[in-house]
């Protein structure tokens, strides 16, 4: 008869995919929106907020950052497939660093948070050793690049096209939706 983990020592599969997707650079800073967390750890968005209000000394500035209301609606237009969601927005979100998250399973103190904390932490762990693996990379191509010097044209070749698959994916333009005008 086959044994299988139990439930808390399994993962959801694809989540720490999934929480890298919600974490983007703001401010020079990695982060995730509040209701992004508020999701992933299973309260109210309201109760998040008030949580971060009433423990204001766990959250210095390096921790959480609250958006002006102009890069709240960009940021949701951006990263929303329903830019409208992004225009009704009433209040300004924060922002949570890697740091900000975890204090933030620690004072919502549940189960789901805690365990959340946890997958969320590794996600930013796992995006930093990508940045990192990418960084030397880099270099290493750049050092290439130099040694070669405009000898080798074929070897230039070769080196543009690997330094373009360190560049990001250019994402395909969306076809609107409705009735052109």
């Amino acid at each position: 008869m086959p044994t299988s983990k139990s439930p808390k020592s399994r993962k959801p599969p694809g989540a720490i995919e999934v929480i890298q997707q919600r974490i983007f650079v703001l401010r020079n800073r990695r982060v995730m929106l509040d209701r992004d967390l508020a999701e992933l750890y299973g309260v109210p968005l309201k109760r998040l907020n008030e949580q971060v209000k009433r423990n204001q000394e766990r959250f210095p500035e390096d921790f959480t950052f609250r958006l002006t209301l102009e890069e709240g609606k960009t940021v949701l237009a951006v990263r929303s497939q329903i830019a409208t969601i992004g225009r009704h927005l009433k209040y300004a979100p924060y922002a949570f660093t890697e740091h900000g998250a975890v204090m933030l399973a620690n004072v919502l103190r549940s189960p789901v948070a805690v365990r959340a904390s946890i997958q969320v932490v590794r996600a930013f762990v796992a995006l930093r050793q990508m940045l990192a693996v990418n960084h030397v990379l880099a270099g290493k191509i750049e050092s290439l690049e130099r040694r070669v010097g405009k000898h080798d044209t074929e070897l230039q070749a070769v080196l543009r096209m690997l330094r373009s698959l360190l560049e990001p994916p250019l994402e395909p333009p969306r076809r609107r939706i409705g009735f052109g005008r």
